[in-house]
C-alpha cells in the first residue's frame, strides 16, 4: 500500500483474461501502478509496465525483491501453472496480498486424480471414475465398458492368456488389423464410452469425448505414451459420461466465507453445435441462465450447488489443513440426478473472466484485496443490471488462430480491432496476440481475440460481439457462430 492508499498491483499472465483483470483493475480510484511479467501482449502493455527481473520458479526471490523494492500491494495470479507452481506461497508476506491459492489448495486443478480422491472421501457429486497410471489398464478398462459386442468378448478372452500387457495388446492389435469383423467392432460408435483425462495441467485440451474404442485407444496412446501433454499425462481419470448440460460456476472465497458470482456458459467445442475437439473454451454467456426455469430456480440451483459441492469441498480441504483464498470454479453437469462436478480451476476461467469483468461493477481491487484479507463477508459485491452501462448481460465470442487446436499458425496480420472496439457495447481483449516488427498486431497464439458484446438482453449483447467480431479479420480466422444460441431460444 502507498501513502495515499493507492496500491501497487502486480499481474501475473498475460492472456485475455490478465487483460480483462488489468482493464477493470484500472478503472478503480485505488490503482497505483501497474506491473506485469510479461511484455508479449499489446493490450496489457498499454494498461502497465513489465518487471525487469527474471519471472521463473527457480529464480523466484527475484520476483520476490521487484515486490519489495515497488511496494507491491497485491499481487494477482492469472494463469494455472504460476499457481501450480508455488507462486502465491512466494510471494505472500504480512503486507502483501496474494490473490491466488496456494500449491497445496491448487492441486484441486493441477492434479485431477487427487481431487477425484477427495471429492470421493467428501462425498461430493461427482461422476464415477477410475484412476490409471499404466496404459494397459487404462486400454483394458475402455474395453470392458462395452458390453454389447460379441466378436470382441471372444477377442478379449483369447487375449486374456498372454500375461505380459505388451504381448496381450500386440495380438489385439494384429486381430483387428486381420479380422474385419473385428475391426468393425473397435470403429462402431458407442456414445456412453467414458471420459479421459490427463490428470495434469494441459491447457484445457487434456479432456477427450471419445466415440470409438479406437479413438479411446488413440487417445491413451497419445497421453500416456506418446506424452502429448508432459508430465501431465503421467497418470489419467476415466469417468462416466455425464449427460445434461454444462454450465461454470465461479466463486470468490477467503477460506472462511463463499461469494458466488454471476453464473456462465463456456462452449468448450470447436465447432458449431458442440461439434469438433475440445479446447480452451470457444466462447461463453453471463449470466447463463443456469436452470432454463427462470430466476427463482437459478437461485434455488445455486444454493444447492454451494451447500452440496462448494461448501464440502473447502471443509474437505481445511481437514488436510489446506487453506484456500481465491476463484473456486467448479465445471458442473446439470444432470437428472442433480449437479455434479466435471473438474475444478483454482483461477478465473478463460473466457468466462472476460465476460464477467465487463459486467462488474464493484471496485475490483477492493474485491481481491479483500478476498486475501478474509474480510469477504464485508464487501460490496454489484453487478450491472442493464440501466445506464446497458450490461445486464455479456456474450464473448472468441476469435481463434488457423490450425487451433492443433497447431495454431503464427504471424497472422490482424485487421479490424479499432473498428470492433468503436462500436457500442464491444470490448475486445487481447489473448493469442503481439506486435511484429512492423508495428502490426499478429496471431501469436491459439485463442487470439476475445470480443466481448454487452447488452440489456443477451439477444442484444450476442447481436453486438458477433458485429464486431465479423469486422476483425486474419488469414484462417475461426469462431464459432452460435455461442449463447440455445440460451437465447430457451430465455425467449
Amino acid at each position: 500500500m502507498t501513502t495515499d492508499g493507492k496500491v501497487n498491483v502486480l499481474l501475473v499472465g498475460s492472456g485475455g483474461r490478465e487483460h480483462a483483470l488489468a482493464w477493470k483493475m484500472a478503472r478503480s480510484p485505488r490503482m497505483g501502478r501497474l506491473w506485469l511479467t510479461d511484455s508479449s501482449n499489446p493490450g496489457l502493455n498499454a494498461l502497465g509496465r513489465v518487471v525487469d527481473v527474471p519471472v521463473d520458479i527457480k529464480q523466484i526471490y527475484r520476483l520476490r525483491s521487484f515486490c519489495e523494492k515497488n511496494a507491491i500491494g497485491l499481487v494477482v495470479i492469472g494463469p494455472e501453472e504460476p499457481l501450480a507452481q508455488g507462486y502465491a506461497d512466494a510471494l505472500i508476506t504480512p503486507g502483501r496480498v496474494v490473490f491466488g491459492p496456494v500449491q497445496a489448495a491448487s492441486r484441486l486443478e493441477a492434479d485431477k486424480a487427487w481431487c477425484k480422491q477427495l471429492m470421493r472421501a467428501a462425498s461430493i457429486p461427482t461422476g464415477e471414475g477410475r484412476i490409471f497410471s499404466d496404459p494397459e489398464g487404462a486400454r483394458a478398462y475402455v474395453e470392458s465398458r462395452v458390453h454389447d459386442e460379441d466378436a470382441l468378448k471372444a477377442l478379449y478372452e483369447e487375449a486374456s492368456k498372454y500375461r505380459d500387457p505388451a504381448d496381450r495388446r500386440t495380438f489385439i492389435r494384429r486381430k483387428i488389423e486381420a479380422d474385419k469383423t473385428m475391426a468393425a467392432a473397435y470403429r462402431k460408435r458407442h456414445d456412453d464410452l467414458p471420459v479421459i483425462k490427463a490428470a495434469g495441467l494441459a491447457k484445457g485440451k487434456g479432456v477427450f469425448l471419445p466415440t470409438t474404442l479406437l479413438e479411446a485407444m488413440d487417445v491413451i496412446e497419445r497421453i500416456m505414451v506418446r506424452k502429448e501433454f508432459g508430465e501431465a499425462g503421467k497418470t489419467v481419470v476415466i469417468e462416466e459420461r455425464l449427460e445434461g448440460r454444462e454450465v461454470s460456476v465461479l466463486a470468490l472465497t477467503d477460506g472462511r466465507s463463499i461469494y458466488m458470482l454471476e453464473t456462465c456458459q463456456d462452449h468448450k467445442r470447436l465447432g458449431d453445435g458442440d461439434t469438433g475437439p475440445n479446447t480452451g473454451g470457444m466462447g461463453v454467456i453471463c449470466p447463463s441462465g443456469l436452470s432454463g426455469g427462470g430466476h427463482e430456480k437459478d437461485e434455488e440451483l445455486l444454493k444447492q450447488i454451494e451447500s452440496e459441492i462448494l461448501v464440502p469441498t473447502l471443509d474437505a480441504l481445511r481437514r488436510d489443513g489446506i487453506d484456500y483464498r481465491g476463484v473456486l470454479y467448479a465445471g458442473i453437469m446439470l444432470t437428472p440426478a442433480g449437479p455434479k462436478v466435471l473438474e475444478y480451476n483454482c483461477r478465473f476461467g478463460d473466457p468466462e473472466c472476460q465476460a464477467l469483468m465487463v459486467r462488474l461493477e464493484s471496485d475490483l481491487i477492493d474485491l481481491l484485496m479483500a478476498v486475501g484479507q478474509r474480510t469477504l463477508d464485508e464487501a460490496e459485491v454489484r453487478w450491472s443490471q442493464g440501466e445506464g452501462a446497458q450490461a445486464a448481460a455479456s456474450c464473448c465470442v472468441v476469435l481463434a488462430a488457423e490450425n487451433y487446436p492443433a497447431k495454431p499458425v503464427a504471424g497472422a496480420v490482424i485487421t479490424g480491432i479499432e473498428k470492433a472496439e468503436a462500436m457500442e457495447g464491444v470490448r475486445v481483449f487481447y489473448a493469442g496476440v503481439k506486435k511484429n516488427e512492423k508495428g502490426e498486431i499478429v496471431t501469436a497464439g491459439g485463442r487470439v481475440l476475445n470480443v466481448v458484446g454487452v447488452g440489456e438482453t443477451l439477444a442484444q449483447a450476442r447481436a453486438r460481439a458477433y458485429e464486431a467480431a465479423s469486422v476483425i479479420r486474419f488469414k484462417g480466422k475461426q469462431m464459432r457462430t452460435d455461442i449463447g444460441a440455445a440460451s437465447e431460444a430457451v430465455h425467449h
